[in-house]
């Protein structure tokens, strides 16, 4: 089972401090391995096995045996129950409701864990059917907005305006983004040489990358401030073609991402490089400047194929 120290739950799900009640991320995972744990058998668990039971049910398969090994370990143990099926097809519980042609439409692009959240609280017997719809009303509204395609920073008058995430989870987040400047071999042999009209190019080049992370938010409109944790710049001066390769890593641990926060420190350390050796090159070129990968929040993993 991935060792995934953190984990994003659903924002319509109950407050979970210390992760005291199973979340639905963990319902599906033992759904699935056909295990159902009590209440006093979850919290009998270590934390961090509790973590990692949340965490094998996020993803789009449930690892079972990996599930087995860890819930077995709970006491009482847990019990032997059916395996549920990942729903693959909108069920009738949801089919009936007044979100339906919503559903259906977006229905094919939900993950396997949204998928199950929204059949679960549409089967919940635990709660009257006003109580049981308001709640399959938050999850929808939770869920839906990611999948249609709606630009969420436009209001839905058209307005811009900055996405509220007072609702999200705080977890672990990272963004890897990359650029390239391109230069005449000659500039490139001088950057190596150190033999440059400013000083060392690398060296102001990163720290300016770090900066421009930091003042991400001054510079794009409706960016969050967020609480990053560190930011990486690594330069590498390439032969071939003669140039200097930037990426740059962003981690936080936040409510939002940071993908622009990493974009934004590749873009201005390529800048710099540029700046630093206009007097001897104008005809350098920035190209490339894209997001590598992410990871974190509910919109899960991101990781650019490979060209």
């Amino acid at each position: 089972m991935e060792d995934r120290s953190t984990f994003e739950q659903f924002a319509f799900e109950d407050p979970n401090p210390g992760l005291i009640l199973l979340p639905l991320a963990a319902r599906r995972a033992l759904d699935v391995a056909g295990l159902k744990l009590s209440l006093e058998a979850w919290r009998s668990l270590p934390l961090e096995e509790r973590r990692l039971l949340a965490a094998a049910g996020t993803g789009a398969s449930v690892a079972v045996d990996a599930v087995e090994r860890v819930a077995l370990r709970a006491r009482p143990a847990p019990e032997r129950i059916a395996p549920e099926p990942e729903p693959l097809e909108l069920v009738p519980e949801l089919a009936e409701t007044e979100r339906r042609a919503e559903l259906e439409r977006a229905w094919p692009s939900l993950t396997a864990l949204e998928r199950y959240a929204l059949v679960k609280l549409a089967r919940s017997k635990k709660a009257d059917p006003a109580e049981r719809a308001v709640r399959l009303a938050r999850a929808c509204d939770a869920i839906l907005p990611v999948t249609r395609g709606n630009l969420t920073h436009l209001t839905p008058e058209g307005d811009a305006h900055m996405v509220d995430v007072s609702a999200k989870v705080a977890t672990a987040r990272r963004g890897v983004a990359r650029a390239f400047v391109r230069m005449l071999p000659e500039t490139l042999a001088a950057l190596v040489a150190g033999n440059t009209p400013k000083g060392d190019v690398l060296a102001v080049a990163r720290v300016a990358g770090i900066q421009a992370a930091k003042r991400t938010p001054e510079l794009i409109p409706l960016c969050h401030f967020v609480q990053l944790t560190g930011v990486e710049v690594a330069l590498e001066p390439c032969a071939d073609p003669p140039g200097v390769a930037i990426t740059a890593t962003a981690r936080a641990y936040d409510r939002t991402g940071v993908e622009m926060e990493a974009l934004v420190a590749a873009s201005s350390a390529a800048l710099t490089i540029y700046d630093m050796l206009k007097a001897i090159d104008r005809g350098m070129t920035i190209t490339d400047i894209e997001l590598v990968e992410k990871s974190g929040g509910r919109s899960g993993d991101y990781r650019r194929e490979s060209k």
